[in-house]
């Protein structure tokens, strides 16, 4: 088969597998649905604090966000192990290395289109009850922030797509990432924050906001995510490469 009928057999694959494709939609509307109950009831209630950071917390359903991206790379990539699907795909594409690019690629290109649909989404839709301290997409660092939380979203996805493709498993992946970024960077970065600071959801996340004290900057710290992200795609490759179908 040659890459576009790769590419777009894998992207045929996420539509009809109902956990993929919701899961993936669930990124877009379960960070709108946060915004627009939690925005109206309390958007405005903490920006009189001193500390009041305006643009992250514009961001603030992002963190529902990455969980859907998270379930979404995960999904995406474990229906390859459900009832021998991997050696039918492996059957109709023997190259292993085109099959895993084009399923990788397909994953973040998705998660990348509706993670910047998203971020934009969110930002505007959030603004719109902020009254007197609404931010707009030409203040400093907001057009950036949208762009790069896109971009984290999307990275997020590749990262668990990667670790799934390692360990066979999307339930294992998801219980290992979900309380991870839940809980796990808060407890380290309770007791020492440079580490906390190189973690893949906590490095991401600088660039939402618009003064951050640490060592990394905005993109730099997306940088730290892709990483992160290379290293999984990386791990799940020699798995995908090396294991029997």
């Amino acid at each position: 088969m040659t890459t576009p009928a790769v590419l777009r057999s894998e992207w045929i694959k996420i539509r009809s597998v109902r956990a993929s494709w919701g899961s993936l939609l669930s990124v877009l509307v379960a960070t709108l649905a946060i915004t627009l109950l939690a925005f109206p009831l309390i958007g405005q209630a903490e920006a009189d604090n001193p500390d009041y950071d305006a643009l992250f917390s514009a961001f603030y359903a992002i963190n529902f966000a990455q969980i859907a991206a998270i379930s979404f790379g995960a999904t995406a990539f474990s229906s390859e192990f459900a009832h021998g699907a991997l050696r039918v795909s492996l059957a109709a594409v023997p190259r292993r290395g085109l099959f895993y690019a084009a399923k990788t690629a397909v994953i973040g290109a998705a998660a990348l289109v509706l993670g910047l649909v998203t971020s934009f989404a969110t930002f505007l839709v959030g603004q719109l009850f902020m009254g007197e301290y609404a931010l707009g997409l030409g203040d400093e660092g907001a057009l950036s922030a949208c762009v790069g939380a896109g971009v984290y979203l999307a990275l997020m996805a590749l990262f668990a797509s990667g670790l799934t493709a390692l360990l066979r498993s999307g339930v294992a992946v998801l219980s290992l990432l979900i309380p991870f970024v839940l809980i796990v960077g808060f407890v380290i970065g309770d007791m020492n924050a440079g580490v906390a600071e190189f973690l893949p959801d906590r490095a991401g996340q600088v660039v939402l906001h618009s003064d951050y004290d640490g060592s990394l900057g905005p993109w730099p710290g997306l940088g730290v995510t892709a990483l992160w992200a290379a290293a999984a795609v990386g791990a799940g490759w020699w798995a995908v490469r090396r294991r029997d179908a």
